[in-house]
């Protein structure tokens, strides 16, 4: 018979070694099966903020906060600058629209004109006009992009191949589409957008029971506010002054051909120091007199080169007096 100790033995292993593997394998446990990559899903390129919009973010940490306001106008949110005319018996509001390029607060016309025309009795509201599709046919910031080469079938990098692929044929989806557009459907687009810009700011000004609206069109402003005025046929705004005018390249109709037909008063303010802007003025004069009734009238502007300050005097100070005629020599 064996000894006690010699049966015990093995036992005693076992009691010590099991413990230990099994405490291995609970520390690095190796899966039954490989689970399946998942799917690689394309990357996902956040729109690009537009021009005015930057140029807006960039005038609010400028301009006093209670001046500004963030008008709604379909699903664009823009910045609008609201100043109330200085007395108890304001004469009413001039809604003030900018060119291409300029903002809310332009040192040419529009800052000026925001500024000063609530010491003459009107309050000023000037607004952020929207990117123009038909001034940029390809969207901004969206450059060619060489085609990938197709990685070998095995390759380690064939799956990181198609997310680039697919960003870039999303890009060239979005640069087809702006060339497929015609020049008359973008134009038309663009004119949807300020259309529904210049009511909301007709709809804040009735909110501040402006009782008298004008609609002022600086640049290529004006002609967006005639075009609005000979389309829409808005009863709230009673006048119409426009600076320096001129058409947009691809736009259609031609401001002479909208400006005279209007049935508000109409000012054409224009520099006739400048021959283009000379010979434009002319046309929309010449068109104004071939019409029987017609409330078109154009004041002449001395451009004054080196002299900003005085010549942005000159121009308030001549706004001011065709919209109080009777405080002129004031």
């Amino acid at each position: 018979m064996l000894p006690v100790y010699r049966l015990a033995l093995p036992a005693l292993c076992l009691s010590l070694v099991l413990p230990w593997a099994f405490s291995v394998e609970a520390a690095d446990p190796t899966p039954a099966a490989a689970e399946p990559p998942s799917e690689t899903k394309p990357l996902e390129r956040q729109p690009l903020p537009e021009r005015s919009q930057e140029e807006a973010i960039a005038l609010e940490r400028k301009i006093p906060r209670q001046e500004q306001q963030q008008l709604q106008a379909g699903s664009d949110t823009f910045l609008a600058l609201w100043k109330a005319a200085n007395t108890a018996d304001p004469k009413g509001a001039v809604i003030i629209i900018p060119g291409a390029g300029e903002t809310v607060d332009w040192p040419q016309a529009i800052g000026p004109l925001r500024r000063q025309l609530p010491d003459a009795q009107w309050s000023s509201l000037s607004i952020t006009l929207p990117d123009l599709q038909s001034e940029a046919m390809t969207p901004r910031g969206v450059q060619a992009t060489p085609a990938a080469k197709a990685p070998d079938v095995g390759s380690k990098d064939s799956t990181t191949a198609a997310p680039i692929e697919q960003a870039a044929g999303g890009e060239a989806e979005v640069a087809d589409k702006a060339v497929a557009e015609t020049p008359d459907e973008q134009s038309k687009a663009d004119a949807e957008r300020i259309f529904a810009r210049i009511d909301a700011a007709i709809a804040f000004a009735e909110q501040q029971s402006a009782r008298s609206m004008v609609l002022l069109g600086h640049g290529t402003g004006a002609y967006w506010a005639a075009r609005y005025l000979s389309e829409r046929q808005t009863a709230q705004v009673e006048r119409f002054v426009m600076v320096a005018a001129q058409t947009p390249n691809t736009a259609a109709p031609e401001l002479d051909e909208l400006a005279p037909t209007l049935k508000l008063p109409t000012v054409d303010f224009f520099y006739m120091d400048k021959p283009l802007d000379r010979n434009a003025a002319l046309a929309r004069l010449q068109a104004s007199k071939r019409l029987k009734t017609s409330a078109f009238s154009q004041v002449s502007l001395k451009a004054l080169p080196g002299n900003n300050k005085t010549q942005q005097e000159q121009l308030v100070r001549r706004v001011r007096g065709w919209l109080n005629p009777q405080n002129a020599s004031n």
